[in-house]
């Protein structure tokens, strides 16, 4: 039994202990490439989150992770397989309950742990913060650390990043990168879009043959762990901060 995860302590666990942090990681369901599940953004944000939570709970925080959201925002993929989107709108919906959840709860701050790129956080948690007294914030897990150490070409979706990681955390569950397609994607007509000054979704069947936007063949299980590491062991010292963070009195 791991006390700072939700899902496997009982009532009594919970009844003596006084949580200074919920850590919530949300995911998506959606193909990634040829070679990994269908749970990938999930796996990895719930398995960040954890070993994160794992290390402040050590340095004296009490963190508490919460079963992870399984759905996100993913409407340009839907059609490929069974891809399980929610709805942004859906999203606040849920946030919204799970806060409600937490302040009955009497746990005072929240961290969204995010594990796909396509869900965006900041419009939900800047309009609930407004209706609530708890501490709300998110991240991206793989932003936690740079990346280019690690991988020459980490890849956007599914690529050695994502492939190296799940190789790491739960290798039972990939399969042969013999079998992976490359990852290759075309790329916009138009240059701004390309240089990231400018954005619009991506439609995910013209875009890639695969599903994967990224080589995955340059991953390792050795690179996915020195990686997760230096991401959990970034998010571990944040959650640190933020445990002992008056929201009151949060500026320098």
């Amino acid at each position: 039994m791991r006390p700072y995860v939700l899902a496997e302590i009982t009532w009594a666990d919970a009844r003596d202990t006084a949580y200074d942090l919920a850590v919530l990681p949300w995911g998506a369901t959606e193909p990634h490439n040829l070679h990994l599940p269908y749970a990938t953004d999930v796996i990895l944000a719930g398995g960040v989150a954890t070993e994160a939570a794992r290390r402040a709970w050590e340095r004296g925080a009490r963190v508490l992770v919460l079963p992870a959201v399984p759905f996100g925002s993913n409407a340009m993929q839907l059609g490929l397989g069974p891809t399980v989107e929610m709805r942004p709108s859906t999203q606040a919906l849920v946030l919204r309950d799970v806060v409600a959840s937490l302040e009955a709860a009497g746990i005072g701050r929240l961290a969204i742990v995010n594990g796909h790129g396509g869900n965006d956080f900041k419009p939900l948690v800047r309009e609930l913060q407004a209706k609530t007294d708890v501490f709300l914030c998110a991240l991206d897990w793989w932003r936690a650390a740079d990346a280019r150490p690690f991988f020459a070409e980490p890849g956007d979706h599914a690529g050695a990043l994502e492939t190296a990681a799940v190789m790491h955390l739960r290798p039972d569950l990939v399969r042969p990168l013999a079998e992976a397609g490359d990852g290759a994607a075309r790329r916009w007509r138009v240059d701004a879009f390309n240089e990231g000054w400018a954005w619009a979704p991506r439609d995910w069947r013209q875009v890639t043959a695969d599903t994967g936007v990224g080589d995955p063949r340059e991953a390792t299980p050795e690179a996915g762990a020195a990686f997760v590491d230096a991401c959990a062991e970034r998010i571990a010292a944040f959650f640190v901060d933020l445990a002992a963070l008056d929201p009151a009195d949060a500026y320098a």
